[in-house]
């Protein structure tokens, strides 16, 4: 009997678990099935595009002619044709005889080289020796007063070598107002106000200059037609209308960015005249277009036949404005994936934000976008990308160091609407302000702009990879920091605190065991706790601008870190610190460090530690 109960129940426990089975074995096959497309789709990404090696060009050629691309780029705005007659105009109209106060508005829509033109002006040596003052504001779709004007008496005092007076700080806007006029008042001055979106802009920042007779100029550049008018409403004033390239300077522009030459091959010269023709004059579309061209093998032109027909939809009489995106996103598809995520994420910075590439490099790596090869380091690698980019006419190189290291880049506006379109689309990044304080349960990439500690809700970060504040009114709290932390952004490996207002780090910061960037740049944390040791992956600390004056022994047990920015107390303007903060001995065992800055190093001991780091 017992036999029969056992065969019996065996058999029940079977029928029971019938309908468990079959649906493992359904799912089983679903995973198959999706394998199965994922590599269809891989093999005819690879027919159609060719195998990369990722970070790197698909052809030797393209790796070897990289490096005079990239070189090409700093000179590029220099080589910009159709340029010198425009500039001879705007120049005689500035240094006319007129003793009242002149504004000369270029005008025209995106992409036509309005502020190439004006920088050019700008710097031209006879204009510059004939002022007193000179200045260049940025004032883009985000006109904040206050920070145009700080912005602006920043400069007029760089410009005198002398400090802003401290009392500054403390005005208002009619104070402020006041300062700039009084500064101002017997100068003879010339002032530059790029990108004016309105004519409220133009106004406000209208009544702080000052018409002394002194001959002064101001400089506008803008997209709209009716704030050029609004602006140049006196006799004297004059408005430059700019207008597209003609055929000839279109194509000896195309070529020189193409080819690096005034020549195209023969076999490509058809097909290159029609993809210029799209570009119907205007420089940034053809500086786009032939960044892509650039990469492309000469000889093989099915690939630039793809890349005419890619246009589409050309001649439907659309604005001349979205011809300009379609180019601009036609060289984000263009992209190879790798370098595509490290675009998108620049979507996190304010428009007009000045990006540090030093910064930008090291959360592309600590995000994982940058792969490590042997013999390079992923520093080097991510400078490659950076460059690449910046070949591609992507990023936009804004300042560079005399041996001509980039200091800063930026996006150009299309393109970065463009990527903020993207990232939107891909729930890629977020973007919170003091007008909207609620983020989707899936982001990915949390930006703070302006942000007030009044969150509406704060649902589950398990999608979190990174968070960056910028500046805002009411800086981040300990408070805000801590309850923000607790929805569980385990994943989290980007946590950039730039000036937020803490007395201490947050301990929910350190049970954040994937975090690999760290910076706590401008507050106030005046300690490191000992806490810091459980970071087994943190690769980069930036602790300048902050109260830390000596580091605990745990953070010995960071052996991944890469990147140590420490605080130093002295003249900043001038990059020297007259003592560092003090680490403790041992800071020889982190191997991995390829960065360390003011370090105290007041004992033979540190000194002989530091010299052996690789």
């Amino acid at each position: 009997m017992d036999g029969f109960y056992g065969k019996a129940g065996k058999i029940y426990n079977s029928m029971k678990n019938l309908k468990a089975r079959h649906q493992i074995s359904s799912e089983i096959k679903d995973i198959n099935a999706r394998v199965g497309e994922i590599s269809e789709r891989y093999r005819r990404y690879q027919s159609q595009y060719g195998t990369q090696e990722r970070g790197f060009s698909s052809s030797r050629q393209a790796n070897a002619d990289f490096d005079i691309r990239a070189q090409s780029l700093f000179i590029e705005e220099a080589q910009l044709v159709g340029i010198d007659k425009p500039k001879a105009e705007l120049i005689s109209k500035i240094l006319d005889d007129h003793s009242q106060l002149k504004v000369v508005s270029v005008a025209g829509m995106g992409g036509l080289g309005k502020t190439t033109l004006v920088k050019k002006v700008y710097d031209d040596a006879a204009v510059k020796k004939q002022f007193q003052s000179h200045a260049w504001i940025t004032v883009s779709q985000n006109f904040q007063f206050r920070d145009i004007i700080k912005n602006l008496i920043q400069q007029l005092y760089n410009e005198i070598r002398r400090p802003v007076p401290p009392e500054v700080e403390s005005m208002n806007d009619i104070m402020l107002s006041e300062f700039v006029r009084d500064f101002l008042q017997e100068r003879r001055y010339i002032l530059v106000l790029d990108d004016v979106w309105s004519i409220d802009a133009w106004e406000a920042i209208k009544c702080v200059l000052p018409d002394c007779n002194t001959a002064s100029r101001v400089v506008l550049t803008t997209r709209i037609a009716d704030v050029a008018s609004a602006s140049c409403l006196g006799s004297l004033n004059f408005i430059y209308k700019m207008e597209p390239l003609s055929e000839k300077e279109s194509w000896t522009l195309f070529c020189n960015r193409t080819f690096q030459s005034n020549d195209c091959p023969p076999n490509l010269e058809e097909v290159a005249k029609k993809i210029l023709k799209k570009c119907e004059g205007l420089p940034l579309a053809i500086v786009a277009i032939g960044g892509v061209l650039a990469l492309k093998d000469k000889g093989k032109i099915d690939e630039w036949e793809m890349i005419l027909h890619g246009f589409g939809g050309e001649a439907d009489g659309s604005g001349k404005l979205d011809r300009i995106k379609r180019v601009l996103l036609h060289s984000y598809n263009d992209l190879p994936h790798y370098l595509k995520s490290c675009l998108l994420y620049l979507s996190i910075y304010p428009e007009d934000y000045p990006i540090e590439v030093d910064d930008i490099l090291e959360k592309w790596i600590a995000l994982g976008y940058v792969e490590e090869r042997e013999g390079i380091t992923r520093t080097d690698i991510a400078m490659r990308y950076m460059k690449e980019l910046i070949n591609r006419s992507l990023i936009q190189v804004k300042s560079t160091w005399d041996d001509g290291r980039l200091v800063t880049c930026g996006l150009h506006d299309f393109l970065r609407e463009i990527t903020v379109s993207k990232s939107k689309e891909q729930s890629f990044t977020t973007v919170a302000t003091r007008y909207y304080t609620r983020w989707p349960e899936n982001v990915r990439h949390l930006a703070i702009h302006n942000f007030t500690d009044n969150p509406q809700e704060i649902s589950s970060l398990k999608c979190l990879r990174s968070v960056v504040i910028f500046g805002y009114e009411d800086p981040l709290t300990t408070t805000f920091l801590s309850k923000f932390l607790c929805g569980d952004p385990k994943l989290l490996k980007v946590l950039d605190l730039y000036g937020a207002k803490l007395d201490s780090i947050p301990k929910q910061v350190f049970k954040l065991f994937h975090l690999r960037y760290l910076s706590l740049n401008g507050t106030g944390v005046k300690i490191i706790p000992k806490s810091i040791g459980k970071l087994q992956n943190l690769e980069v600390i930036d602790l300048t601008r902050t109260n830390v004056t000596e580091l605990t022994v745990e953070i010995l047990n960071l052996r991944k870190l890469r990147s140590l920015w420490l605080d130093g107390v002295g003249d900043y303007s001038n990059e020297h610190a007259d003592w560092g903060c003090k680490c403790p001995l041992g800071i020889g065992k982190l191997i991995c460090l390829e960065t360390l800055y003011n370090i105290e190093a007041d004992c033979d001991k540190i000194v002989r530690e530091i010299g052996n780091l690789m």
